[in-house]
Order: structure tokens, then sequence, then C-alpha cells
């Protein structure tokens, strides 16, 4: 069997590492399965580090396609037109495309199209608004696809309410715990910390990458405002984007703990999650990773993609509220924040069994 799979952005890396793991597994074992990677981005993409491969383990990609855009339908349209000659040269069984971008929803187009079966994977997750773009890549990719591989049951209910077959969804578990479980004894204290005093479970750890976030001008003040004077003398480390940091900048603000610094790599980024004291993100992923740790998590949004992280872990929902967000850090100081437990299925098996189901139906 010949599998494709598609990364459209960095965060895509995380998810697809262990699936590759898990081919190149089955192929040691005899069974007939290969991959090719490819990244719709372009090869020199600053956000992807050059440490990043090597921190997953796992190879570069096999073809880049160079597409680059802040226009959606023309960031689609080069996507389309590129992975199409990616299949029509090097020809393919099975396109696996991860979560909710549009290099997703375009490349599940593009395969489906082709007669290529489309493995979608983190499918089934919904934030019931339609304004949203990744919320029509997400509806989009699930009804086209052959495999949805999803990493709850909330996610198999949205699929079955909007008429999916059962026989095609498979509740593999998170993917995204695969990489924490096989990587958590290599995560790496940050050089810097020694120069910044940092101390474990002393610190605010903040990412933002939102960009519908960041455009608002007043509310963005408020959050950061109100973030910097409820942490008082704690450290609030924001490894984040230029785009975020120049946009923080922008706004002169006097939030002097706030200390902005670029993005980490993998595995540092990984040790100042799991030893923060809290952490502040509008990142799913980062909610996910936070309640595998059991770290509190304040997350600037009003849903996530997996309401588990909220249901059964240590995340909680304040959206884009300051008077919200000022009372979790409050509760948080008080030392009343919830205790979280690992939903099920984030036992660091999920690409195991994607892999298992894949050749299962080659048979």
């Amino acid at each position: 069997m010949k599998v494709t799979i598609v990364a459209g952005a960095r965060p895509n890396f995380m998810k697809i590492a262990p699936i590759t793991q898990a081919i190149d597994a089955a192929r040691k074992e005899g069974k007939r399965i290969s991959y090719r990677l490819v990244y719709t981005g372009r090869q020199d993409d600053n956000s992807i580090d050059p440490s990043l491969f090597a921190d997953l383990h796992m190879k570069v990609p096999d073809v880049y396609l160079g597409i680059d855009s802040n226009n959606n339908t023309q960031l689609a349209a080069g996507i389309m037109l590129a992975f199409d000659k990616e299949l029509t040269d090097n020809p393919t069984q099975v396109v696996i495309v991860v979560d909710d971008l549009t290099a997703t929803m375009s490349c599940a187009i593009v395969a489906k199209k082709l007669g290529i079966k489309v493995a979608h994977l983190v499918a089934g997750t919904r934030s019931f608004d339609m304004s949203m773009p990744k919320e029509v890549n997400r509806m989009i990719t699930d009804g086209l696809s052959d495999y949805l591989f999803t990493a709850g049951m909330i996610a198999n209910r949205n699929l079955n309410q909007s008429g999916r077959e059962d026989e095609n969804v498979y509740y593999v578990g998170n993917i995204l715990i695969d990489t924490i479980r096989n990587n958590r004894y290599r995560l790496l204290r940050p050089l810097w910390a020694s120069s910044m005093g940092l101390e474990e479970r002393k610190y605010i750890l903040l990412t933002m990458n939102r960009r519908a976030l960041l455009n608002k001008t007043t509310v963005l003040k408020k959050l950061l405002t109100v973030l910097s004077q409820k942490a008082g003398d704690t450290k609030i480390i924001a490894p984040v984007h230029t785009y975020v940091s120049d946009r923080i900048k922008s706004l002169k603000l006097n939030v002097p703990n706030i200390c902005l610094m670029p993005v980490q790599s993998y595995l540092v980024f990984g040790y100042l999650i799991s030893h923060a004291m809290a952490i502040v993100t509008d990142s799913g992923n980062v909610s996910e990773e936070a309640t595998f740790f059991g770290i509190p998590c304040i997350t600037l949004n009003n849903y996530a993609e997996h309401p588990e992280t909220w249901k059964q872990g240590t995340n909680e929902l304040v959206n884009e509220d300051s008077e919200l967000l000022g009372k979790a850090i409050d509760t948080l100081k008080e030392g009343k924040w919830k205790k979280g437990t690992i939903p099920e299925r984030w036992d660091g098996r999920t690409a195991e069994r994607i892999v298992k189901i894949l050749l299962n139906e080659q048979n």
C-alpha cells in the first residue's frame, strides 16, 4: 500500500510523526506499506525550524509544493493545482490529511476527484460556526473522507449527526498524545532559563496564534493587561511568532512581566508546557498537551476542538473575556484549580491503530 501524507503547517507534523513511525515499524515486520510526505508550503518557511524533524524522529518532506498566500481562495487554488501534479507523478492509494487547514480541504478534494481514498486524521471536530474558514474546511473534508479517524466519542457523535456512516468512522484516540508520550523523557530545559531565573512551576506560559484575536485591538489590550496585572510578580513566558510579537509591541502596553521571545523548538516548548504553573493559550493543541501533563490551562476561545480537555482535563474556556480571564487567574493563584484526568485512548497507540486499519482494509 502506498500512502501520501499531507502537512499544511508546522503543527501538522506533530500529528504526522507517529504515523510515519508506525508505517516504518510495519515495514520492518514485512508489511507492504510505504509513505510519501508532502508539505504544501515552501522549503524556506521560517515556521519550520531546522530542528523540528530531528526532534520528532521523522524524515524531512519528500516534496514541498511551495504554495503560500494570505488569501484562502488563492491558497486553495494553488495547492490543488500543485497537488494534482504531485499525485499524477507519484500515484498512491490513500491520502492522509490532518486537522482543518485550507491545505487539508484542498488536498482531500484533489484526491477524491482522482479516485484516491482519503483519510482524515482528527475528524469530527466542530465549532458549529460556519463563519469560520476552518469549520468549512472540516465539513468538506469529513464529507469527502473514506476513513474518519477520531480522537474522542464527541467527534463520533458530531459525525453521526452529520449523516456519516458508522463503518467509515474509527475511534482511534488522540494522535498528538502519541508524540508527547514518545518524547516526554527527551524534553529540553532551554539554555536561557537560568539567565532569566526561570523556576519550575513558577511561571505562566502564554501562546497566541489566532489572527482573528490579534486583530481585535481593544479586546487584545484588555486581555494582556489583565493577564499581566493578575500575574503580578509571576513571569509570563511568551514564545510567539514574529507577527504576534510585532502586534503585541505595537499596542505599547505597560506589561513588563510578559517576556516575548521567538518560537522555541519542539522539545524546548514541550519542557515549557510540562513545567509551567499554568498556560494561557488560544491553541487547541496546547490545551491537549496541558491536559496530558496535568497543567492548568486557560483557553482564549469559546470552544475547544477536543471538548475532553475541559470536560475531563485541566482546561477552562474563557473566550476573549478579560473579566473571565482575571477570575481564572485568581482561582489559579488561590490553589483552587480543578484536577483533571487523562481522557480515554490518550495512550500513545493511536498511530498503531490507524496503520492497522489501513492494512486490514487492503487485505
